[in-house]
């Protein structure tokens, strides 16, 4: 008796789960009523010169740079839609990231 309480509760938890899942979550929202307001993604792009990254499009964000290894080396505040920031780190391949906008640069 135990055994097959056991499977039909197993059962029944995962057919939950499945149902969950396969929910897509528009779907809920919309049935709930809210709206969503999407802000119109910025167009962020990089130039490297030497040491020096000019950023455009990026005010009121956070410029990581990060190492192949994963290691946040430095991070800068981006004040104006175009802005230079002065690299003080050693030549190598880094990842800049401001928001979504990733991309892998070689410093030399």
């Amino acid at each position: 008796m135990r055994k097959r309480l056991l499977i039909f509760s197993g059962l029944f938890i995962f057919m939950g789960a499945l149902t969950v899942q396969a929910t897509p979550p528009m779907v809920m929202s919309m049935e709930l009523g809210i709206a969503e307001q999407v802000e119109q993604e910025k167009t962020v792009s990089f130039t490297i010169e030497g040491n020096s990254v000019f950023v455009n499009g990026a005010s009121g964000m956070t410029l990581e740079v990060v190492s192949l290894t994963g290691r946040l080396v430095a991070s800068y505040k981006v004040d104006s839609p175009s802005q230079r920031i002065d690299l003080n780190i050693p030549k190598g391949c880094y990842i800049l990231k401001v928001g979504k906008v990733v991309r892998k640069v070689t410093i030399r």
